[in-house]
Order: C-alpha cells, then structure tokens, then sequence
C-alpha cells in the first residue's frame, strides 16, 4: 500500500494529466470536435411577414427538422453530433431567441428542438424593418458561443431584402465571418426586391442574396415559391447542407 501523500500525489498527476489530454484535445488541429456542424437558423418576422406566413415558417422549420432525410442525416451514429440554434429577427434591434444551442445528439432532443420552434409565439418587432446585417451580426455572435464543431453555417429565411440597420455585405466580408458559411432561403411572392438581375419575380431575391448575402465554400440560396413552398425549401436547403457535412467527413 502506498503512503497517503503518494497515492494524493499520484491522484493529482493523473487529474492534472487528463486537464492536458482535454485541452490539448481542443486545440490541436484535427482534433475531435464536439460536433460536425454548428449551425444557426434566423427566421425574417419583419412587416412582410404576416402571421399566417410566420406560423408557415416556423412549422415547416419544425417539420423539416423531422423529414426522414434530415432526421437520418441529423441522427447519424456514424458521425458526430449537429448543434443547432434559432432566432426570429426583423429590425437592428429586433432579434429574439428561439432555442439555444441544442445538441442534436438523440430523437427526443431533435423532437424537443422542433416542438420549440413550431410553438414559439411571433415576436412582433417595434419596427417592422429588413435588417438583414444586423440578423447576420447576431448569428455571428451565437456562433461565438457555439460549441466547438468542425463547421460553422448561418441560414437566413428571408422574403425581402435589406432596408435597415447594417448593409449585409459589409457584414459577411467582416474578419469574425472568415470562417463561416451563410446560406440563404428566398421566399418568392412577398416584398419586391429593390434589386433586379433581368430575371423573374421569383428569382430576383434569390440573385440578390447570390450577390451581397451569402458567402463561403459551398454556399447556395435555396428558393421557396412562397410560405406554402417553406417546408419543402427548408427540407431540401437541410439536406444540401448535411449532405456536404458528410462528403467533408469522408475526405
């Protein structure tokens, strides 16, 4: 049997031994995150928006969060976890959370997180604005937060485009962005775009986002036709994107 002071002194040279393994573990490349992807959804509640349409958004939010693509995708045992996190936002003040980070890591958490959404009450900002800038600053600042994940990605629901607060551009070309994805969902058939491409109706929001939102390897902007178009958009944007979590995984 060894002397007390030596089994402390061993005690502690093996607690002080896995404080180094863990750290080290976060900070080397290539180290073992806590998740794949660290991903945030903003939802646009502003004057465009009615409450039909915002019920429209957050249920099929919820019900692509469950479609059995996204479910397998998202439930992978393979693979490590995804975190996700929500907030509805309009105006540069006007950002409310949803949910904070969830780590989807079983299908009561996945169910939890969809139930949130489908059930949060719209927030109805003072304004009413576009903010588009803002939203992505705020993202940006919930991903500073983010548990540590090989991926970070933003995916901002919108049917207009900027009108208030920070330009979107001067945002996602920002130093703190570097590293992160934006993505975007259009919704068709609400506010004008002020910006046009010599396309469509349907297709000069998603241009517009195309040239002065979305950024980073990869990113797209997935059309909805409009709020009856959401949950199927918003399924089909969550497979893109869990899809090319995946072919990163595997390279």
């Amino acid at each position: 049997m060894l002397p007390p002071k030596a089994t402390s002194e061993s005690d502690g040279a093996m607690r002080a031994g896995l404080f180094i393994a863990v750290v080290i573990g976060f900070l080397l490349p290539g180290a073992a995150q806590a998740c794949r992807l660290a991903l945030v959804l903003a939802m646009d509640v502003s004057a465009s928006v009615s409450d039909e349409e915002y019920k429209l958004q957050a249920n099929g939010t919820a019900a692509a969060l469950l479609a059995p693509s996204v479910r397998r995708a998202l439930l992978d045992p393979s693979l490590p976890p995804v975190a996700i996190s929500v907030f509805v936002w309009s105006g540069p003040r006007d950002q409310n959370l949803v949910a904070d980070w969830t780590l989807i890591d079983s299908a009561d958490a996945l169910a939890g997180l969809a139930s949130r959404i489908a059930t949060h009450p719209r927030d109805v900002s003072a304004s009413g604005r576009t903010a588009i800038g803002d939203a992505l600053i705020s993202a940006g600042g919930l991903l500073r937060a983010a548990p540590p994940c090989d991926r970070q990605v933003v995916d901002l629901a919108t049917d207009g485009t900027y009108n208030a607060g920070t330009p979107p551009e001067a945002v996602r070309s920002s130093k703190e962005f570097r590293d992160i994805t934006i993505n975007g969902l259009a919704v068709s058939g609400g506010q004008v775009p002020d910006w046009r491409d010599g396309g469509t109706q349907e297709t000069a929001l998603a241009a517009y986002l195309t040239r002065l939102v979305i950024r980073g390897p990869g990113s797209f902007v997935e059309i909805a036709r409009n709020y009856t178009d959401f949950e199927r958009a918003m399924t089909r944007k969550l497979e893109r994107e869990l899809e090319a979590i995946v072919l990163g995984q595997l390279r």
